[in-house]
């Protein structure tokens, strides 16, 4: 496993941290996002969606649970925070999204951990107040 650790100061730094990530995006990949409400997680998402070459506004699907957007590849962005049992994932073709041929990026994805392959990439977003208030530690672990 590879893990990489980067220090993002500001939303602007998490942005260009998930624009990177989505211009270096393939087709298939999936990557699985964590960390504390508040923490910058939306900024990131729409950081990977500017990277796929998505021009419309990327809104968290907190409600609906996955939000699709055209690109470059297709990026299939879920939350499934409000996921009360991993078998409601299949009632949405969640199958169809994760083995397609987008990218597809999972917000909470200890909901329905099961459900996902090992090869998912996973990146956590943390806090760390005492290097300040806007301070990100994003940590990237790939298999």
């Amino acid at each position: 496993m590879s893990e990489k650790m980067i220090e993002s100061r500001s939303e602007a730094e998490t942005f260009a941290v998930g624009r990177g990530l989505g211009e270096s995006a393939k087709s298939g990949d999936i990557f699985l996002l964590d960390g504390d409400l508040g923490v910058g997680k939306t900024v990131f998402a729409k950081g990977v969606a500017a990277g796929l070459g998505i021009d419309e506004p990327v809104v968290s699907p907190t409600f609906t649970i996955v939000h699709e957007y055209e690109g470059r590849l297709p990026l299939y962005h879920f939350d499934v925070y409000r996921i009360a049992d991993p078998d409601e994932m299949y009632e949405i073709g969640f199958d169809e999204y994760l083995y397609g041929d987008g990218v597809c990026l999972i917000e909470w994805p200890s909901q329905v951990e099961e459900l996902l392959p090992e090869e998912a990439v996973r990146i956590t977003i943390e806090k760390d107040m005492k290097n300040g208030p806007d301070y990100r530690r994003i940590t990237i672990a790939e298999k």
